[in-house]
């Protein structure tokens, strides 16, 4: 780092540089550089540096290779089957998502665990945990945002999990730099991945994100620990995935699936079932189609509404799916299949929140709307799945197989597609499927 009296530091990268530039000459990000003081210490004596001897790699002990259950099984599938032994791992979240609420849960779960909070007070946690229904005598919470304090409690107490909410309050005082600032979040960052190292301990941080869904602090952060995890969803509504962005012990394919209840995260071991409303599968605009997320296959519930417009401008609107996909496929209905939609406002709609971008599900969704649109109803127990093509053609989407098992696992019925959309809707329209 620079002697000087003041230096740059990257938000992105975490480099830091002698002088300002608009562009980082790091990570090449425009404005970006921010400003801090030089606390380096004068006192500090330059150390003999020895050699050390390479080690031979040998077999890892069984005990570290056993992997912690977090007590509940769809974080464990999120983490490849649980917490690595000395691993550090990172999750975020929107404000209110339920990132405290899953740690709570985790702490209560694992035997062992110490709970550090810099937001909340013992009083607070007692009554979160007290609400969700956990035996607050299962839970071990210290209040405090002094690294040196927690590192010293962690070698003392050697608990078997850490819990840090949030990284961005944790506070080192060699740097008088205030929490949350770039500085502290890179080197407490770094204390806690030393402890996690030396001490065969799993540390889970909790992170704050910023307004465009990032982890706040500098990116070395996310380079800095093995697991990166985000929780998705909107605070209105019960679903919620944990995604594992980046992960050095296991797939980044994998996600977990909760429900969030007045008693806390409930794990979704058959998604398909929270996705499907038997009653609204009676009227016309619905239509049932299967997903990939991740590795994970799920049946979800697709829907439309088609109404007089009003405008000279009729509306396009979609939730849960990509208008710009939307308009693609209502010029391929009055194209290929001859059904002319442009006095009509379209509405489509992904039943339980869901935001889908599987293009596996268009068929479903032209279906949907050429339902609602001539009023006939979308056998119940059809599982329509298909991309389409702009000469309306439909194309097997990826990974159709895994959705063909889900789909008769469940006891529904899998459309093989024919060759155009004409063809399907005719088909599905007759029931002579």
């Amino acid at each position: 780092m620079a002697t000087k009296d003041v230096y740059y530091l990257c938000s992105e990268c975490g480099n830091d540089f002698v002088k300002w530039s608009g562009r980082c000459p790091g990570c090449r990000a425009w404005n970006t550089l921010v400003e801090y003081k030089n606390e380096a210490s004068s006192t500090k004596k330059t150390r003999d540096h020895k050699a050390v001897i390479p080690q031979v790699l040998t077999q890892s002990s069984p005990e570290l290779e056993k992997r912690i259950s977090t007590g509940s099984s769809e974080f464990d599938r999120a983490l490849s089957g649980g917490l690595v032994a000395g691993s550090i791992a990172l999750l975020g979240g929107d404000p209110g998502i339920g990132k405290s609420t899953l740690m709570v849960q985790v702490a209560h779960s694992v035997s062992g665990s110490l709970y550090i909070s810099g937001e909340e007070s013992e009083h607070q946690i007692a009554l979160r945990a007290k609400r969700l229904g956990l035996k607050l005598e299962r839970i071990s919470f210290i209040a405090q945002t002094d690294v040196h304090i927690i590192a010293a409690t962690i070698a003392t107490q050697k608990p078997r999990l850490v819990i840090i909410d949030s990284i961005q309050t944790m506070q080192d005082d060699a740097f008088p730099s205030t929490p949350g600032s770039l500085v502290q979040v890179r080197e407490c960052g770094l204390v806690f991945q030393r402890l996690a190292k030396q001490h065969n301990i799993p540390i889970i941080l909790v992170g704050h994100v910023t307004k465009e869904g990032n982890i706040a602090g500098p990116k070395i952060l996310e380079h800095m620990v093995d697991t990166v995890c985000y929780v998705e969803g909107k605070s209105m509504q019960e679903m919620r995935i944990v995604r594992t962005t980046k992960h050095r012990f296991g797939s980044t394919n994998e996600i977990g699936l909760f429900a969030m209840k007045n008693n806390g995260l409930h794990s979704l071991t058959n998604p398909s079932a929270h996705f499907i409303n038997d009653e609204s599968l009676q009227t016309p605009g619905s239509a049932l189609s299967v997903i990939i997320d991740g590795n994970r296959p799920f049946i979800i519930e697709v829907q439309a509404l088609t109404a007089k417009s009003v405008s000279s401008y009729p509306k396009r609107t979609a939730s849960g799916y990509d208008a710009k996909r939307l308009e693609l496929l209502l010029a391929i209905l009055e194209q290929r299949a001859h059904i002319s939609l442009s006095e009509y406002d379209v509405y489509i709609n992904i039943v339980g929140g869901l935001v889908v971008k599987d293009n596996g599900i268009d068929c479903a969704i032209a279906c949907a709307i050429a339902s609602s649109h001539g009023k006939w109803v979308v056998p119940e127990k059809l599982c329509i799945v298909g991309e389409c093509g702009l000469a309306g053609e439909i194309r097997s989407p990826l990974n159709n197989e895994l959705r063909k098992n889900e789909v008769e696992r469940l006891g529904y019925t899998y459309f093989t597609q024919p060759k155009t959309l004409s063809d399907a809707l005719r088909l599905i329209k007759k029931g002579t499927v």
